[in-house]
C-alpha cells in the first residue's frame, strides 16, 4: 500500500521549470531518500508533498489526502523536520516538546520523545544553551511529537559529530520497524544508502533514477576500483597484463576494473610469486556515491 503517490507533478517559477513531470510512490513503512543537487527540485517536491506549496499540474496523494486541501486532518498525521527551524530561545527543551505535543490529539510522551533523541540531560536547559547539534536533536523531537504516520526528514543530521549521526540513523531505523513512512532528503550518500529502502535522484527538475541502491549500483555498469600500493622494488611497468592499465592516485595505484575478479586473482597470483606485498590493496565496487554523481552529471574524470 503507498502513503505517497506522485504522478505528474510538475512547478514552474516563472521560466523555470522547478519540478518538471515526475512520477513516484512511497510505500507505507519505507524509507524513501529523495536525493539531488542543489537547484534539482528537491525542496520544492517536498513542500508540495507537505501541503506549504501548491503544484501547476499532476497528482499528489499523501496518507489518502490531497496536502493542498488535506488541512488539519491530513497534518496532523504527520510530521516535519526542516533543514533550519527558529526556536523561542527562552523554553527548556521540555517545555518545548511537551507544548508541540500538546497540538496534537495523537502525541508522544514528551520526556520518553526526549530521551529518544539523545538529550535528557539537556531537558531542562534553554534553547538558547543547546549547540548546533543538540538543536538539531531538538528539532527531530518536535517533528516526533505528534507520533506521524509519515515523517519528513529534510537533511536531517546537519550539524551532528559523527557518533551523533550514527545515533540518528539508529532512530530512524527504529521508526521504520515500528511502521512509520519516512521521507528523507539529505547531501549524505552514506546515509542515504545505510538508511534508504530506497532512493530517487533528481537532476534538474526531472527523476532520473528510482530503486534500491543495490539496483541503482547494478544499473549504473561503472567500475569496480581496485587499488594498492606498490613497494619500491616494483613498478607499475611490472605488473601482469590486466583487463586495464592502472592509473596512479597518489602513492596509489588505481585499477577500474570491469573484469574485478579476474584482475583480483592476476594481481594477487602475481605479487605472491614474486615475493610482491600490495600494501592497503582494497576492492571496492561502486557506492551509492559514485552512481549518484554519474547520473546528476557531477562526476569527473579523476573520481
Amino acid at each position: 500500500m503507498a502513503t505517497i503517490t506522485v504522478r505528474d507533478l510538475a512547478r514552474s517559477y516563472g521560466a523555470v521549470r522547478a519540478v518538471d513531470g515526475i512520477t513516484f510512490s512511497v510505500a507505507e513503512g519505507e524509507v524513501f531518500a529523495l536525493l539531488g543537487p542543489n537547484g534539482a527540485g528537491k525542496t520544492t517536491t517536498v513542500e508540495i508533498l507537505e501541503g506549504y506549496r501548491g503544484r501547476d499540474t499532476g497528482t499528489v496523494e499523501v496518507l489518502g489526502f490531497d496536502p493542498a486541501t488535506g488541512g488539519s486532518a491530513y497534518r496532523e498525521r504527520i510530521g516535519v523536520v526542516l533543514q533550519s527551524a527558529g526556536f523561542e530561545e527562552e523554553f527548556t527543551v521540555r517545555e518545548l516538546v511537551r507544548l508541540q505535543a500538546g497540538l496534537y490529539p495523537r502525541r508522544h510522551d514528551p520526556d520518553e520523545l526526549i530521551d529518544l533523541v539523545g538529550l535528557a540531560d539537556k531537558r531542562n536547559t534553554r534553547v538558547k544553551g543547546l549547540s548546533g547539534g543538540q538543536r538539531r536533536r531538538l528539532d527531530l523531537a518536535l517533528g516526533l511529537a505528534g507520533a506521524p504516520d509519515l515523517l519528513f526528514l529534510d537533511e536531517p543530521t546537519t550539524g551532528f559529530d559523527p557518533a551523533a549521526r550514527h545515533h540518528a540513523w539508529d532512530l530512524v531505523a527504529s521508526l521504520r520497524d515500528l511502521g512509520t513512512t519516512i521521507l528523507l532528503t539529505t547531501h549524505y550518500l552514506e546515509e542515504a544508502q545505510r538508511l534508504a529502502d530506497r532512493v530517487g535522484v533528481l537532476r534538474s527538475g526531472r527523476l532520473v533514477a528510482v530503486g534500491t541502491p543495490e539496483e541503482l549500483r547494478a544499473a549504473s555498469d561503472l567500475p569496480t576500483k581496485i587499488s594498492f600500493r606498490l613497494p619500491g622494488k616494483a613498478a607499475a611497468t611490472d605488473l601482469p597484463k590486466l583487463s586495464t592499465v592502472p592509473r596512479p592516485a597518489g602513492d596509489r595505484l588505481v585499477l577500474a576494473s570491469r573484469e574485478p575478479v579476474w584482475d583480483t586473482w592476476r594481481l594477487t597470483g602475481w605479487a605472491a610469486s614474486h615475493d610482491v606485498p600490495l600494501a592497503d590493496l582494497t576492492v571496492a565496487p561502486p557506492s551509492l556515491e559514485d552512481v549518484y554523481l554519474t547520473l546528476t552529471g557531477e562526476r569527473d574524470d579523476d573520481r
